[in-house]
C-alpha cells in the first residue's frame, strides 16, 4: 500500500538515536499552514537549512526535536527537504513535474 500524499516515508541513512531508541525512519505531513508561521516559503523551497530544521519537528511522525533536526545527516536532511518542497507545489504543478 503507498503513503498518502499528505504523509511521506523517509528512510534515514544515519538513524536518531533517542536514548536506547533508534528511530531509523521519519514520516513528513503535510503542514499547514499556521505551521509555516516564522517560516519563509521562499527559503523552504530553496531547502534553507534553517527553514526545514524549524519546520521538521512541526511536521514530522515521530516528532523530533530542534537538535534532532540539527543532528540529521545531510543527505537525511535533503531527502526531507524534498519532500517537503513537493508539499509547496499545488497538485497541478506536482503532477506537471512528474509528467516531465
Amino acid at each position: 500500500m503507498s503513503e498518502p500524499t499528505e504523509l511521506k516515508l523517509i528512510v534515514l541513512d544515519t538513524p536518531i538515536q533517542r536514548g536506547d531508541t533508534s528511530i531509523d525512519t521519519l514520516r513528513i505531513r503535510k503542514p499547514k499552514s499556521g505551521e509555516l508561521r516564522s517560516l519563509s516559503l521562499v527559503d523552504l523551497g530553496q531547502l534553507k537549512t534553517d527553514a526545514l530544521i524549524k519546520i521538521l519537528p512541526r511536521i514530522t511522525v515521530p516528532p523530533i526535536t530542534v537538535p534532532e533536526a540539527e543532528s540529521l545527516d545531510p543527505a537525511d536532511l535533503l531527502a526531507c527537504g524534498a519532500e517537503i518542497g513537493s508539499f509547496l507545489l499545488q497538485k497541478s504543478q506536482r503532477t506537471a513535474v512528474l509528467d516531465q
